[in-house]
């Protein structure tokens, strides 16, 4: 299974960004769908995830209300609609995809991480 992030970009705090992820080689609706981010320096932390049905999302404090997760399993595909945007959600983020928790090493397929860049 393959996983490839895209959509990153450098925006300006308020903005709105959308992230994709495609994934290959796969049964896609067999697992949950997460999104996690990496900042210079620090570790892996988790942003929000969707279950395999797409029924069931939860997120990080930190961008409850901002941030949604959504699948798409007829076409593969996943997203992270990022709206009011900080400049502390300044990363690389990552889709990854496996058991649906808060845990980096729950996940067992990842994609290589897209770069947002947030301004003040």
């Amino acid at each position: 299974v393959q996983l490839q992030a895209s959509g990153g970009g450098l925006v300006q705090a308020g903005d709105s960004l959308s992230l994709s992820c495609v994934v290959s080689g796969g049964t896609f609706n067999t697992y949950a769908m997460a999104w996690f981010r990496q900042a210079p320096g620090k570790e892996r932390k988790f942003v929000g995830t969707i279950a395999w049905n797409g029924t069931r999302a939860y997120y990080a404090d930190s961008v409850k209300g901002r941030f949604t997760v959504s699948r798409d399993n007829a076409k593969n595909t996943g997203s992270l609609q990022m709206n009011d945007l900080k400049p502390e959600d300044t990363a690389i983020y990552y889709c990854a995809g496996g058991e649906g928790t808060m845990r980096p090493e729950d996940y067992d397929y990842w994609g290589q991480g897209t770069q947002v860049t947030v301004s003040s």
